[in-house]
């Protein structure tokens, strides 16, 4: 006979995955349904020597949390009654649960060019990367001339991009001082940390952006919790910098003076 699980089979709250028996069995269901997937809930209870009633507990669980999906078991035989078996398998977030190596391929690849290009070479594949990475939301961010409004759009860009940001408005005595845009979450982190250059490049991609200078004052690269981007405030209506590809017109001349202020220094040139 099946041995009993471990966790009550009445209905319950699910008790929380982590170091737990539940979660331990949880992970045990979801190990094998990656090595041995697509598997009826049946032969995966048969496998791990659990009760049905306790698998499909676990099962239901990944498909809530995205970890699986199910589909239609292939029928043998003559059409019968009911509906065919459900096969489970999992999703690209259930895969995840047990770690991928794309962070380490990313640094081999990136140390592989400095070791044989040099650094520029790594350079430029930053400059490209984040060129990539905003160059299709150019257009929206830059359509406001308002470096704050820019702020917000790169932020809603970069979120459409996995970044998860957001913008707050921060003030020195009751004084606008400008935007902070907040990255809260970093794809490339693990290898930025190696290699800064990656990081070098997305901030004066942002300066480009959003029409003037900025100042990183956090990096999760660095350890912190999030990347953070000081986007200071400027005139209402006038960018700081525009970009350099903008063509504006030059400002004009002060006007002359009809007598030449004096030097302080006794008029020696300086």
């Amino acid at each position: 006979m099946p041995v009993a699980d471990s966790a009550p089979e009445a209905p319950a709250p699910p008790a929380p995955v982590g170091s737990s028996a539940e979660g331990r069995t949880r992970h045990e269901v979801a190990r094998l349904l990656l090595e041995q997937g697509p598997m009826t809930a049946a032969v995966v209870a048969e496998q791990l020597g659990i009760s049905p009633t306790a698998v499909r507990r676990h099962l239901d669980a990944l498909l809530a949390d995205g970890e699986a999906e199910t589909r239609d078991a292939p029928r043998r035989g003559p059409r019968g009654r009911g509906r065919p078996a459900r096969l489970f398998l999992l999703t690209e977030a259930g895969r995840a649960r047990f770690g991928h190596a794309y962070d380490d391929l990313a640094v081999s690849a990136v140390r592989f060019l400095a070791e044989h290009a040099g650094p520029d070479a790594v350079r430029a594949f930053a400059e490209s990367r984040v060129d990539r990475l905003v160059g299709p939301h150019r257009a929206a961010i830059a359509g406001s001339p308002d470096p704050a409004r820019r702020a917000e759009a790169l932020a809603t860009a970069l979120t459409r991009e996995g970044y998860a940001a957001s913008t707050r408005q921060v003030a020195v005595t009751g004084t606008a001082a400008g935007a902070q845009l907040c990255q809260h979450h970093c794809p490339v982190a693990h290898v930025a940390a190696e290699f800064p250059q990656l990081c070098e490049a997305e901030t004066e991609a942002f300066a480009r952006l959003l029409g003037t200078h900025v100042q990183r004052l956090a990096t999760i690269a660095r350890g912190d919790n999030a990347c953070t981007t000081h986007v200071p405030a400027g005139p209402a209506g006038i960018p700081a910098h525009p970009e350099p590809d903008r063509t504006t017109a030059p400002a004009a001349a002060p006007p002359q003076q009809e007598h030449p202020a004096r030097i302080p220094n006794g008029g020696k040139p300086a």
